[in-house]
């Protein structure tokens, strides 16, 4: 237990939890709008079951993959390096981190608005089954993330339960919040590039020390903080959403007087 007394670990443990929450956003929005085609009193146990799902779909990815990362018996050699099975999963989790973070860059800055929300019947089974199918996708990159900045399983899993805890109790405001300063998103969406980067040059055996990620990353949210207090009176970018609530739309005729 002599990991505990390392600060290392709890600094990758606040920074994965922070960075998990902010990842996690998509996926409140889109279980939100899920929730919102059921009746008003089961809308509520929708979400949570909609992110308690979420939980237990990261924690079991967390544990499959850390156990595929066990496989160090080279496969194969790339310009002199031996591959693993270990570094497949790392490299292959760097360029997916790298594509995903592109694409979601763009969508939000270029995107058609509303294009993905689901029109399936609103069901509770449906809606719950359509969360779960969304969640496996939602969590890829937060999974690979986890993998990319701790070393220990336990800090992995404490930081999802950490997160998704925080997201049930906060995640109206939580959503609020990158709703008014959307650089945010864009900030967090920019770490996944770094830590793709990082993850396949672990696959490749250049090994970048996560001290200077941690560095980077809080020297970027430190001068962000900083923006964010100087444009308190400016009004933010938005930015596109591909899960929005559809207009509500009124039916019925008035009563003639």
């Amino acid at each position: 237990m002599e990991w505990l007394a390392d600060p290392q670990i709890w600094l990758a443990l606040v920074t994965l939890t922070a960075l998990e929450i902010v990842l996690g956003i998509d996926n409140i929005i889109f279980i939100s709008i899920q929730a919102g085609k059921l009746p008003v009193h089961q809308q509520e146990k929708a979400r949570i079951v909609g992110l308690g799902l979420a939980m237990f779909i990261r924690i079991a990815l967390l544990f499959s993959l850390t156990w595929l990362m066990g496989l160090t018996t080279p496969i194969f050699s790339v310009l002199n390096n031996e591959i693993s099975g270990r570094d497949i999963i790392l490299i292959s989790g760097g360029l997916f981190l790298l594509w995903k973070s592109t694409m979601e860059i763009h969508e939000k800055l270029e995107g058609e608005e509303g294009h993905s929300v689901s029109r399936a019947g609103a069901t509770f089974a449906a809606v719950i089954v359509q969360i779960l199918l969304l969640d496996i996708v939602f969590s890829l990159d937060s999974i690979i993330t986890a993998l990319g900045m701790a070393n220990r399983l336990a800090v992995m899993v404490a930081a999802v339960v950490m997160a998704v805890g925080f997201m049930m109790l906060f995640s109206g405001k939580i959503s609020a919040f990158v709703d008014r300063h959307p650089t945010v998103k864009m900030l967090a969406l920019s770490f996944l590039l770094l830590i793709g980067v990082a993850l396949i040059g672990d696959g490749f055996d250049m090994h970048i020390p996560k001290g200077y990620i941690y560095f980077a990353m809080a020297f970027s949210v430190m001068v962000e903080m900083l923006n964010l207090r100087l444009r308190r009176q400016g009004a933010p970018v938005k930015l596109h959403n591909p899960y929005v609530e559809e207009p509500a739309t009124t039916t019925g005729a008035q009563d003639n007087i």
